[in-house]
Formats: structure tokens, C-alpha cells, sequence
């Protein structure tokens, strides 16, 4: 639909990609053989994680102190979790940092989570949800290097991604080297939806970027580095371990949950459409078993599809607990290629009271006061993605600068 911007190597090329603002490239072909397993002499394919290129960063973590940003996401592909491979490693880690929904990913989305220790490991956990959202030189002392390995889905309000913003800069502010493990976005070929404006920047967007971003965890950092995003435009020592053996046309199936409330491929993939119904009074499944894979209210028209949200493990307190919604069940719909509007639409133009349909959050989410006033005006969906795409084209043109793969 849109432009992919991609560079075609050899998949053999396995490389640690360095970068202050510079996108550096570091040929590690005569390597490549011990990250591959050879049956008949012919390398297999299957895509690896950058936590899964463990010869290529096991020696930059060789006799540090060790922080890491990770979560239930942070596993290798023997389904091991990276925290755990490090210590049969002997790598000496001594605080794990956590992001949105805790370390072991239980916790429901906005839930505050605190300080503790990992029940397995013994290890001390930091939140950095809530107010703690950025690490205090404190909770950096001791630390020679900052590993970050979180899954996610490539969406701007999506938090992992302003967790890593504020991980830079706190590395940078304290002088100390960051080391991402790269995994694939399952939305990765996908850039679409209106780019963030900056007086409407909060953690669930901090960057003018598109609603539907097309890049991996490592290429966004590299972008937030070169565009000088920071504060006081200062820039973090980064070091990017790519995935092996993966393009963004690729299909991606997540070996995990990345949040309680995305149960599934289907779920991520509608993900950033139907997200937007949260500055709505439409529910997007939470206390169902079909997260953001449905939607619906008390408030809309009697259909053939209807569900009662109930408490559950990804939402303690759903929106309309208890109540009968009216909506449509998207959880057999094909893949998404682009970030769709239409559900919304429908749904504000079927409402009963317009007037209690959007709520503030809804301009966080979108990023821009425009595409409620655009709903609210009855514009078409075509003439709302047409009013997007000379920001598309200028993001895609920046973003070419910070793509690996």
C-alpha cells in the first residue's frame, strides 16, 4: 500500500550495527557459520532474534555490571528467557528495569507497578511505569552497560517505544553504553496514519511519527539518536544485534503475549486500529477472551454480535463491566495492511449521543486534534488518508536513513 524501504543482503550477513547518528554497518560474514545450524549443507532460515545473535554480544558483556530492560518477551527461541541465559552465562546482572505491565507481563495496561524483586532470580526489578519513567542516576550506579530487549508490535502509542526513549536518555545523560537485542515487528511493512504533532507529545506518542511506525525496536532507536530526539538534542552510545534472517515483508508470529490484552497474531495486527477506540466510549474487548479483536457499547445499535466484559486476567475493571455491548467481532477479519478507520467511523456515526462519544485521550492517541474533527465532519476515510500522505512520504524518506533490514 505504502512504500517499503528495505536492503536486500545476503542473510549470512550478520552484523552488530553501531551508531551515535550515524547508521554504521559491521560485516561479520566470517562468523556467520556459528549462528546457523547446517543440516545438508544448507543453512535453515527460520527467523532468530537479536537475543538469539548471542555470539555477537556475549563478549560486549563480559566481565560489566549489567542493567536490562526486558519483560515475558525477552526469551530466546529454545523458549529460555534472556535474564536466565545471561546468568548461566556468568553475566553479572544486577538490576532488571521493567516497562508497562511489569517484568513477567502480568500486570493490566495503566496499572501501577512497583519496586521489587524477580521471584525466580532474586534480582531487583525497577518499575519504569507510573512516575519512575525514566531510570535516576541512583538506580544506574554500578551499571557499565544497559541491555534492552522488549517485543514490540509497531505502534506509536504502543509504551515500549517511549520506554526506550527515556532509557537513552538516561543512558546518555549518564554516560552509559545501551546494547539492544533487535526482534522483528509484526507490523514492520506497514507505515501508515497521521504523524504526530508535537504539542499533543505524551508517553503514548513522544515522536512525529506515523501512527503505524514500519520499523523494528533497533531501527527506531537509531532514528531517536539521529533526529536527535533527546533532550538537549544529546545522543546515546547505541549498539543495535539485528535479527538474523529476516525482512519486514515477512510474516511474524510472536513466540509470547507482548501484553496481557494482545492474546494472539490477529490481535497485534489489529492492534493500532482499534486502539483508537480507547478515547471512545466503545470497549475493545478488554475482560473478553477476544481483545482488541472486537469491539462495541451499550451505546450502539442491537446487532447480531454482542459480549459482556467481565473481570479477567488482562483487565481487573474492564469498561462496561457487566454490561451488555452491541459491536462486531473482527476476529476472523483478513490482515490488515494498513491502519483502518472504517470500524470508527461507523461506530461514531451510529452512536446514539455523538456528543459523549470521544473523550480527550482520543487527540493523545491520534496525535493531532484533526482526525476527531475529521470523524466528527463525516469525512470519508479515503479523503482522511489522502490528507496524511505528505507526512507519510516525508517520514518514509527520513526513515530510509535508519532501516537495517
Amino acid at each position: 500500500m505504502n512504500p517499503i524501504f528495505k536492503i536486500t543482503l545476503p542473510f549470512i550477513f550478520l552484523t552488530i550495527i553501531s551508531t551515535s547518528c550515524s547508521a554504521r554497518k559491521t560485516d561479520t560474514r566470517k562468523n556467520a557459520k556459528s549462528d546457523l545450524e547446517i543440516v545438508n549443507d544448507k543453512p535453515k532460515t527460520e527467523i532468530k532474534t537479536g537475543a538469539d545473535n548471542y555470539n555477537n554480544y556475549l563478549p560486549l558483556l563480559n566481565n560489566k555490571q549489567i542493567g536490562i530492560v526486558t519483560n515475558q518477551t525477552g526469551i530466546l527461541t529454545n523458549k529460555i528467557h534472556l535474564v536466565d541465559f545471561l546468568l548461566e552465562k556468568n553475566i553479572a546482572i544486577q538490576k532488571i528495569f521493567a516497562p508497562e505491565h511489569g517484568f513477567r507481563g502480568t500486570a493490566d495496561a495503566g496499572e501501577h507497578i512497583v519496586d521489587g524483586k524477580d521471584y525466580k532470580t532474586g534480582l531487583s526489578i525497577i518499575s519504569l511505569y507510573g512516575d519512575n519513567k525514566k531510570p535516576k542516576p541512583e538506580q544506574l550506579t554500578g551499571i557499565d552497560i544497559m541491555v534492552f530487549d522488549l517485543q514490540d508490535v509497531g505502534a506509536r502509542f504502543y509504551t515500549y517505544i517511549s520506554s526506550l526513549h527515556y532509557i537513552m536518555e538516561a543512558c546518555a545523560e549518564n554516560n552509559i553504553p545501551l546494547l539492544i537485542l533487535d526482534r522483528p515487528n509484526p507490523n514492520g511493512s506497514i507505515v501508515d496514519g497521521p504523524i504526530l504533532e508535537p504539542a499533543f507529545s505524551s508517553f503514548v506518542g513522544m515522536h512525529p511519527i506515523p501512527l503505524l511506525h514500519g520499523m523494528t525496536i533497533g531501527e527506531y532507536a537509531k532514528m531517536i539518536n539521529g533526529e536527535k530526539w533527546l533532550k538537549n538534542k544529546i545522543q546515546c552510545k547505541l549498539t543495535v544485534i539485528p535479527s538474523l534472517n529476516y525482512n519486514r515483508k515477512m510474516d511474524y508470529s510472536l513466540p509470547v503475549k507482548p501484553s496481557p490484552n494482545l492474546p494472539n497474531d490477529q490481535s497485534v495486527n489489529l492492534y493500532a486500529s482499534l486502539c483508537l477506540f480507547e478515547g471512545t466510549n466503545v470497549s475493545v474487548g478488554r475482560g473478553t477472551e477476544k481483545q482488541f479483536q472486537i469491539y462495541g457499547s451499550p451505546y450502539l445499535p442491537k446487532s447480531d454480535f454482542s459480549f459482556t466484559p467481565k473481570p479477567n486476567f488482562g483487565a481487573q475493571n474492564p469498561v462496561y463491566n457487566g454490561a451488555l455491548c452491541y459491536g462486531e467481532d473482527l476476529s476472523t477479519h483478513l490482515r490488515l495492511n494498513q491502519l483502518e478507520l472504517k470500524w470508527i467511523i461507523k461506530a461514531y456515526q451510529t452512536t446514539k449521543d455523538k456528543s459523549k462519544f470521544f473523550n480527550p485521550f482520543f487527540t493523545k492517541l491520534a496525535g493531532t486534534k484533526k482526525l476527531q474533527q475529521q470523524i466528527e465532519a463525516g469525512i470519508s476515510q479515503d479523503k482522511i488518508r489522502e490528507s496524511w500522505k505528505k507526512g507519510l512520504i516525508e517520514f518514509q524518506e527520513m526513515r530510509k536513513k535508519y532501516l537495517i533490514y
